[in-house]
């Protein structure tokens, strides 16, 4: 049985997992150990060659991590590769909103594993300010600390798959050197904060402001095209690709004039900013591989109760093997699922 995560401690958040779809193939390199040997040859591409080396700095320290857990810790903490939720689905896989059963770290881990887990998920961030926003200011949102997130080590470090998923509130990140087949990022991300998406008090607010300045170069006719009503809806629902026969919702980037088409590339620097550049540069190779930013549709959603300042309740971005859909009220909830295999 997969185990049960802990209630979110945000009332208005939903409890439980949020199982996307099964990603089974992939674009690039499948295990450190095969990146390395390239590397050292010489034959991988400087993105593919930086992708690499950030692998296997990450890996170096999960295997220190798992090489010294006791074997109760063991029997806790690091699950098959192939571990399902209730449902069915890869727990590795899963968005969450809480730990992952007994796995907070303050009360499974060690001091020196504890800091051992920090210097990692540093290292997963984007420098000092990629740290600020995935860390929610230090807070870890209504976790509090980052002592109070959870971690799981799915596969075995030492073998060819491996996935470290943290969770908490509003989070799920992973290190998983390069095994998850086709999927940027290891798989399915989620992140949230919760003051008001348009608050300068939420730091992933800067993310909307990009996509606001990106609406307000729009013609009329645009608008009429990128504005909605409803919702796209949340979690494993909303991160699912559309089958090819299926029209996508909203403004195609193709149509965008070039000065447009720019703002475009802004609003994709602002989304990936967070996360170590490795993974940013892997997220655009994966655009390039299903047909390029052409081929994805901006859609804002209209609020309800639209004002001046709060126009939007989401927005998302969406294309063939790609999906942003970010939710800005009351607070802000993101699914991501990037994957080389849309279908």
């Amino acid at each position: 049985m997969a185990p049960t995560p802990a209630a979110p401690s945000c009332p208005e958040c939903e409890a439980g997992p949020v199982a996307p779809p099964v990603l089974d193939r992939r674009l690039f390199l499948r295990a450190v150990g095969t990146s390395a040997v390239a590397l050292a040859a010489g034959r991988l591409t400087p993105a593919a060659r930086a992708r690499a080396e950030a692998a296997r700095q990450a890996e170096a320290m999960v295997r220190e991590l798992v090489a010294g857990l006791s074997a109760d810790q063991r029997k806790k903490l690091v699950l098959p590769w192939d571990h399902k939720q209730a449902n069915g689905t890869p727990t590795r896989l899963g968005m969450y909103n809480a730990p992952v059963g007994d796995s907070v770290i303050h009360k499974e881990y060690t001091k020196p594993q504890a800091e051992l887990l920090a210097k990692l998920f540093r290292s997963l961030c984007n420098g000092d300010d990629g740290y600020r926003r995935l860390s929610r200011g230090g807070d870890f949102d209504d976790s509090g600390a980052f002592d109070n997130i959870g971690c799981l080590v799915f596969g075995d470090p030492k073998g060819d798959k491996y996935s470290l998923v943290f969770a908490g509130h509003h989070l799920t990140l992973r290190c998983d050197g390069d095994s998850e087949d086709g999927a940027a990022f290891g798989g399915p991300l989620y992140y949230g904060h919760s003051p008001n998406g348009y608050s300068d008090k939420n730091v992933f607010a800067y993310q909307t402001k990009s996509v606001r300045t990106l609406f307000d170069a729009l013609d009329a006719k645009q608008r009429k095209a990128a504005v909605l009503t409803g919702s796209p809806g949340e979690q494993a629902a909303s991160v699912q690709f559309r089958k090819p026969s299926e029209a996508t919702p909203g403004l195609p980037i193709g149509d965008m004039t070039a000065d447009q088409k720019e703002l475009v590339e802004k609003v994709m620097r602002d989304l990936v900013s967070p996360y170590r550049k490795e993974d940013g540069d892997e997220v655009m190779e994966v655009i390039k591989a299903n047909g390029g930013m052409g081929k994805i549709s901006l859609a804002y959603y209209q609020d309800p109760k639209p004002t001046d300042n709060q126009p939007w309740h989401f927005w998302r971005l969406e294309g063939p093997g790609f999906v942003w859909n970010f939710r800005v009220l009351p607070h802000v909830h993101t699914y991501v699922n990037v994957s080389t295999r849309p279908g």
